[in-house]
């Protein structure tokens, strides 16, 4: 069975903040930080890539009054694009490494939270189980094309465009 667009997001969301969890306890290594970092960026930069191109113009275009919505998260992607790259750039033992990293992982918790706890039950209600499983395909396929770096073309490009427009 097809899973729907929420279930997929919500499923990249979990892997994530399980990396937060690691990244922040006191115990992890310098290596093993930079390790998780590089881990992070690699789901963040699919999943905003699959939101930017499928999940967010969709909903954009089927409930209009969610409009608000799809543009603060359009927003907060960028700023998490932002550090993205930033960290990618950087080594675990710079003085900033681990202080960048923290205030990504504050600012996407944030941006999950509220997908979670506001937007996904208003897209659910509006959208119904054929068209998230619809979305929910169109996803997984956008999730093989999606860009693995910040610095792969695609990823700029959208980077580039938050900018711009």
């Amino acid at each position: 069975m097809s899973q729907d667009a929420i279930v997929i997001l919500r499923e990249d969301h979990k892997e994530v903040r399980a990396l937060f969890r690691e990244f922040e306890k006191s115990t992890t290594t310098e290596s093993r930080k930079g390790t998780i970092v590089s881990k992070v960026i690699e789901l963040l930069t699919v999943h905003t890539y699959i939101e930017n191109e499928v999940m967010y113009p969709e909903v954009r275009r089927l409930l209009p009054d969610l409009e608000d919505d799809v543009l603060e998260s359009y927003e907060e992607h960028h700023v998490a694009d932002v550090l993205v790259m930033e960290l990618a750039a950087m080594k675990p033992s710079d003085e900033r490494f681990t202080a960048k990293t923290t205030v990504l992982i504050e600012n996407v918790r944030h941006h999950m939270d509220e997908e979670e706890d506001d937007w996904f039950p208003k897209v659910r209600e509006g959208l119904g189980r054929t068209q998230l499983r619809e979305l929910g395909a169109q996803l997984l396929e956008a999730k093989k094309r999606a860009p693995r770096s910040p610095a792969q073309p695609s990823a700029l490009k959208k980077a580039v465009d938050a900018v711009v427009s």
